[in-house]
Formats: C-alpha cells, sequence, structure tokens
C-alpha cells in the first residue's frame, strides 16, 4: 500500500512549521510552470494564420493537429497521473519541459503536413501530459481546507498564459517571423521548466495523510485520508458524469482558443485586435479562478461547475451573433470568467467526489475526458468552417455542448447520494 493510502492514525497532529509553509512554494512553483506551459501553448491561434498562408493548408487541416495534441495530451495526462503517484512531481515536470522545448523548437523548422503533426501533435501532446494533474495533485496534497483558493491560484496561470501569450506572439511575429518566434518559446520553456520542477516536492507524510490542515467534519477528513479504490471510481456513474462534463468544457475551450483570433480578423478587425481579444479572456480568467478558488472553499465545487456552465453557454449565444466589438469584448469578459471557473473546479471535485487515494490518476482520466473534447472541438469548428465559410454554426454547437455540460453538473450527485 503506498503512503498516500495508509490510514492516517494522528488525527490530531497538525503541521510542521517551517516544513508545512514550503506549500507556498510549491503553489508558486506551479504557478509559474502553469503560466511558461499554457503561454507557449496559447499562441497557436495567433501562428495559425501564418502558417495557413504559407502552406495553404485548410482550416480543418491545420486546427487538426491541434485537436490531435489535445487527444495525445489527454491520454498522456492519465499516464503523467500515474507517474506522480509514484514517482513525484518533479521527475514528470523535468520530463514534460524537455519534450515540450523539443516541440517548439522542432516546429521553428517546419517544412510539411506530417512534421506540423508529429511536433505540435505528438512531441508538444506528451510534454502537455503533464500540464494538469501533477501539479493539482500536489497542490490537493499540500492544502486541505483552503484547497479551492490554493488549486485557483495554481490554474491562473494558465489565464496568465492566455493573457500573455497570444499578443507576446503577435508581437514576437510581426519582428521575428514565426519560425524565429517558435524557437524563442521553446528556449524560454526549456529553462523555466527544468529548473521550476526542481522546488517541487511530495508533501509531508501527515498532510499526505489528511493532518496537515484539519477540517472539523469526520466524514470529510476520512474521505480524504483513504479515498476511493482507483477501480471503484471508474465503476461509478458518477466518475463518467464528471468525465463528460469535462468532455463539454474542452470542446467549447479549446474551439475558442483555437480559432476566436481568426473569427475576429474574418469580422473586419485587426490581427492586434483579435490578440487583445484573447488577452482579455486571458486577463478575466486570472480573476474568475482566483475568485472562484476562493468561493469554491464555500460553495463546493459541484455548484461552482453549474454556475461556470452557465455563464459560458451565455459567452458561446453571445459570440455566434457577435458583430461588433463591443460585443466580442463581452463574450471575451463572459467566456473568460467561465473559464476561470470551471477549471478551477476540476481537481477540487476530484477530490471531494474520491478523495485523495488515486487522486493523481483519476485527475489524469477526467482530464482526458477534458482534452479529448478540446480535441474535437477545433476540428469541428474548423471543419463546419470550411464548409459554411463562417464560424456562426460552429459557434452555436459549442453553445449547445456548453448547456449539455451544464445538464451534468446539475445533475452530479454527492458523496452518498445514490448513483444510478
Amino acid at each position: 500500500m503506498s503512503a498516500d493510502a495508509r490510514p492516517h492514525l494522528d488525527t490530531s497532529r497538525g503541521p510542521s512549521g517551517a516544513e508545512d509553509r514550503y506549500g507556498y512554494v510549491i503553489v508558486s512553483s506551479g504557478f509559474v510552470l502553469m503560466c511558461v506551459m499554457w503561454t507557449a501553448f496559447y499562441t497557436f491561434g495567433i501562428f495559425f494564420k501564418p502558417v495557413l498562408h504559407e502552406f495553404g493548408w485548410t482550416r480543418a487541416v491545420t486546427a487538426g493537429a491541434f485537436s490531435l495534441s489535445s487527444v495525445i495530451q489527454g491520454l498522456l495526462a492519465i499516464v503523467m497521473g500515474g507517474l506522480t503517484d509514484r514517482f513525484g512531481p518533479r521527475v514528470v515536470m523535468t520530463l514534460c519541459g524537455l519534450f515540450l522545448a523539443a516541440g517548439y523548437l522542432l516546429m521553428s523548422q517546419l517544412t510539411s503536413l506530417w512534421q506540423l503533426y508529429l511536433f505540435y501533435s505528438v512531441i508538444l501532446g506528451i510534454g502537455m501530459g503533464g500540464s494538469f494533474a501533477p501539479l493539482l495533485t500536489l497542490t490537493a496534497r499540500w492544502f486541505v481546507k483552503r484547497r479551492g483558493l490554493m488549486t485557483g491560484l495554481v490554474v491562473s496561470g494558465t489565464g496568465v498564459g492566455a493573457l500573455v501569450g497570444p499578443p507576446l506572439a503577435g508581437i514576437l511575429i510581426s519582428h521575428y517571423g514565426w519560425r524565429t518566434s517558435y524557437a524563442a518559446l521553446g528556449v524560454v520553456v526549456l529553462v523555466v521548466m527544468v529548473v521550476g520542477a526542481q522546488l517541487l516536492k511530495s508533501a509531508p507524510g501527515h498532510l499526505r495523510r489528511g493532518g496537515g490542515e484539519k477540517d472539523g467534519d469526520e466524514a470529510s477528513r476520512s474521505m480524504h485520508q483513504e479515498g476511493v479504490a482507483l477501480h471503484d471510481a471508474i465503476r461509478s456513474g458518477r466518475f463518467w458524469k464528471v468525465f463528460a462534463m469535462v468532455f463539454c468544457l474542452g470542446f467549447c475551450i479549446f474551439a475558442i482558443m483555437v480559432h476566436i483570433a481568426s473569427h475576429v480578423t474574418d469580422l473586419g478587425f485587426t490581427q492586434a485586435t483579435a490578440a487583445n481579444i484573447m488577452a482579455t479572456i486571458g486577463a478575466v480568467c486570472i480573476a474568475g479562478r482566483v475568485l472562484f478558488g476562493k468561493a469554491l472553499d464555500r460553495i463546493g465545487s459541484r455548484r461552482g461547475f453549474v454556475i461556470g456552465f452557465a455563464i459560458l453557454g451565455l459567452a458561446l449565444f453571445l459570440v455566434a451573433s457577435a458583430g461588433t466589438l463591443s460585443i466580442l469584448y463581452l463574450f471575451a469578459i463572459l467566456f473568460g470568467f467561465a473559464f476561470g471557473a470551471c477549471v478551477t473546479c476540476e481537481s477540487p471535485l476530484v477530490a471531494d467526489l474520491f478523495g485523495l487515494r488515486s487522486h493523481g490518476l483519476l485527475l489524469g482520466i477526467a482530464a482526458c475526458g477534458f482534452t479529448f473534447g478540446g480535441g474535437a472541438g477545433p476540428f469541428v469548428t474548423g471543419y463546419i468552417f470550411d464548409f459554411a465559410g463562417k464560424y456562426q454554426a460552429a459557434f452555436l454547437l459549442c453553445a449547445i455542448v456548453s448547456c449539455t455540460g451544464l445538464l451534468l453538473a446539475w445533475l452530479l450527485k454527492q458523496p452518498g447520494a445514490s448513483q444510478e
């Protein structure tokens, strides 16, 4: 039996001072690593048209590389979650940094379609497999009572990525071209990821077993100490509702993040305006993650998903009919907040429903649902555009998918409730 699965015998034991304060180093390091990974990843929408213009590929085919990358990312998330449970996050995140750096450096040498799918889909997909499960599982094990807030702080790094990545990519491409820009991303990712990963370490035993931040509810504490066994979790209807929910979320999020810049320029606005729309999404996403992370500790992760999906659906109905800049910015604000809220809920929801015994692996499987949806969304959106010549129908489909996620979240039952 692993250390994480052993019963906690001394629930009165509290934090061990300076050792447990290292949890804040974990949160800070996780935030920086999230920033770097997602700053680079969210630039795809800005590189999209320059690559299209140079090679003349269709939008569906080009977006397909991002879609396949998301699928591979999801499959590898399961592996990375399991490796994190066994070897710790330091090894996993170092490995991911090496793959990511290699992928971006190779993208600077792109000459053919098969290389796009190898470099971006496969190599970057492997590297991004560790983008959530290792860091969020580590955070969940260092913090109990403030898990929602600390998770929100870590995942707000992805919002910073959405805020910084697109404008930065636009500036780099305009001055140095897309190839040199990809090479620069590769160098930055290599240095920050490998160095930052060395600051990560597993939680002390009394924190891993639930004693670090004491929770007054005995049943809740017991759940966190032991948790649900992996085979029991994946056989439950509750888990597959979570999987379907995050599939819907990934479909909508990645469809927008890949295609919104092209949609804005298709409406007649400049590339700089498109980058600003994406930056607005990122800025509001940061606020959504921090605010919702704090709120989750009071309202619960399931209710957080319900609220997030409701706002996401409204945003997507808006963008499907948007023709003015003011509506596009309103969409960006709503979408960014919903994006931040829903992603912040994912790791705490898995912990709330199934405990920490197999949290890394279960979160990896759940993240696989997110990235499978993220794989389908950009490709389907690009295909609809190639057929219809505009994005409105595709964005309406995204709104319907979001409403499906809302329904699933509404129907999700907490532990102790009967399941079908």
